[in-house]
């Protein structure tokens, strides 16, 4: 009997055990469920509250609570098979009463800083959407740096040394940035190195302080040249006979005399004096007085010369004498130079050594000139001839300012001459 009360609680206790075991895995399936749909509702309040920074102290608080409470399961669970071991090798007499295992609640259950885990997700870390206090936003320190790219020269200013100096010296960054290529060469240039060189060469040869942004604003290549190449060029044009202060001049007024060769401006040289049949010094002074004629392409030149000789009829030696006065006749633009000829010569009956000896009408405004004619005409003074009285030079007519055009020629009032133009 009494073997027969010891097997019945035995069995008993094995039953509780049993149930003990499977409480025990229900709640550690339960935690793990738990941990599952918890994890997933953080990332979800994750997104749409990122910014809100108290729910993000919240969701770490649960994480490290939950990660503690894994660990205290996991022990237990651990300390049940070792004391079931031991109870199914040592047979007890006393067997107390079964009662439901304890499992402590997640808000119960402290948080010593050595469980803490330190591995924590990049859900968990402060983000850059997050809403933080002012004091916290004027502590924050922004790193100065380089834009990777940009349209502009003027978002690099700052930055660049060499910029900067560049538009103290008065260099015009909008004309350079439209150019290709420009801006990335002079981002690279140290100033010191690659700029103050060719800075002190140009003010050894004369040019002027306020001509240096000019210069390398239309010509930012002349910083790519080489010292010794730039400083052969300015050697023969002096052994041409030219001064120092044509030199200086003539590179101020055509930033990019100095980056053709030697060899380019003696043919340019000889061609002007082929061309004109001028001599030595005539050539100097029509290429001091217009020196981009050095720089630029030869075709307008010799399609106006051509122009003067076989449409307008001019002779030769009129034609050296209109281009040693007014050297822009030679690049001027061939519709406006025909224009002004065929007004001055068929409208205005000005001959041919008339309009030679005042060449200056070729360079004037055609507007201006057409006005003016017609209110003399209308005033009964348009009379061009030296031998006859009333005579009006060519020369005042398209130079005078309209106030002293109106007193010494028309002899009328200014006002009388704006409303003869509205009329027109």
């Amino acid at each position: 009997m009494s073997m027969f009360s010891a097997c019945a609680k035995l069995c008993l206790r094995c039953r509780g055990l049993l149930s003990l075991k499977n409480s025990t895995h229900l709640h550690y399936v339960h935690v793990q469920q738990s941990m599952t749909v918890g994890k997933s509702t953080r990332i979800s309040n994750a997104i749409l509250s990122r910014r809100n920074h108290t729910a993000a102290q919240s969701r770490l608080n649960w994480k490290r609570q939950t990660s503690y409470y894994y660990d205290y399961t996991a022990k237990y669970l651990t300390t049940e098979a070792k004391e079931s071991k031991h109870t199914e090798d040592v047979p007890r007499t006393d067997v107390p009463e079964y009662k439901p295992a304890l499992v402590p609640t997640v808000d119960a259950l402290p948080l010593p800083q050595n469980q803490i885990s330190v591995d924590l997700d990049a859900d968990d870390k402060p983000s850059a959407l997050e809403e933080i206090s002012d004091e916290e936003a004027v502590g924050i320190s922004i790193p100065s740096f380089i834009p990777p790219a940009s349209v502009s020269l003027q978002d690099y200013v700052d930055k660049s040394e060499t910029l900067t100096k560049l538009v103290q010296l008065g260099v015009s960054l909008w004309r350079l940035e439209q150019r290709p290529n420009v801006g990335s060469m002079l981002l690279r240039l140290d100033f010191n190195r690659d700029v103050a060189p060719f800075l002190l060469f140009l003010k050894e040869i004369g040019v002027e302080d306020s001509r240096l942004g000019y210069i390398i604003s239309h010509n930012p290549f002349i910083l790519s040249e080489n010292l010794e190449n730039l400083q052969a060029r300015v050697n023969y044009l002096k052994s041409r006979k030219f001064s120092s202060e044509t030199v200086a001049s003539m590179v101020s007024r055509a930033p990019y005399l100095l980056n053709f060769s030697v060899k380019r401006l003696d043919n340019r040289l000889g061609f002007f004096q082929q061309q004109l049949k001028l001599g030595a010094s005539n050539t100097r002074s029509v290429v001091a007085r217009l020196p981009r004629l050095l720089c630029g392409s030869l075709e307008p030149v010799k399609e106006n010369l051509k122009v003067c000789e076989i449409e307008f009829g001019f002779k030769q030696n009129e034609i050296q004498h209109i281009v040693i006065a007014v050297p822009k006749v030679l690049t001027a633009n061939k519709r406006k130079l025909t224009q002004i000829f065929d007004f001055v010569h068929n409208t205005m009956k000005v001959p041919h050594h008339l309009i030679t000896k005042f060449p200056q009408v070729l360079n004037s405004k055609f507007l201006r000139l057409r006005e003016r004619h017609l209110f003399l005409e209308y005033l009964g003074k348009a009379q061009y001839d030296p031998d006859l009285p009333s005579y009006i030079s060519l020369d005042r007519l398209a130079s005078l300012p309209d106030e002293n055009f109106c007193t010494d020629l028309a002899v009328a009032t200014l006002e009388d001459f704006y409303l003869f133009q509205k009329t027109l």
